[in-house]
């Protein structure tokens, strides 16, 4: 792991987000609540959430981080058959939350088609990225095409 015990604690943000892609009625399956496997939206949600906490077991040289506040937020589009997906991280420390916003957006998105694949196999996981982040030696960061 990269030694960072020389920077500075400062206040760090990270936000992400993806996009599940699926056939309208699959969508319309999970906004009714109709999905044999339960509710996707607070499952994958939870999923998310557990994911980011745990995101220093997970990859490799990723230092596990005591976060203060993480959320994953989905919003379900029926007619445009997508599930939009967004995560945002914070803590006070001596490296960033990237890689945990990260890992919440694509493990609540894994949640999602493994609840949904008996209907719709042709899903499609998409855009998975850093939308901005804030704090530390390299300041504040905003994707510009967000």
């Amino acid at each position: 792991m990269v030694d960072v015990g020389a920077k500075a604690v400062t206040e760090r943000v990270a936000v992400a987000s993806g996009i599940v892609r699926m056939k309208p009625a699959t969508a319309k399956l999970i906004n009714a609540g109709k999905v044999a496997k339960g509710d996707v939206v607070a499952t994958a949600r939870i999923a998310g959430i557990l994911a980011a906490k745990r995101t220093g077991e997970l990859i490799p040289l990723c230092h596990p981080l005591p976060i203060d506040f993480v959320d994953v937020r989905l919003s379900v589009d029926e007619r445009g058959g997508r599930v939009s997906l967004e995560a945002e991280a914070r803590i006070r420390a001596r490296t960033g939350v990237e890689m945990e916003a990260l890992t919440a957006v694509s493990v609540a998105a894994l949640t999602i088609y493994d609840m949904c694949k008996a209907v719709d196999r042709g899903m499609v996981i998409e855009d998975v990225c850093l939308v901005r982040k804030s704090g530390g030696r390299s300041g504040d960061w905003k994707r510009e095409d967000a």
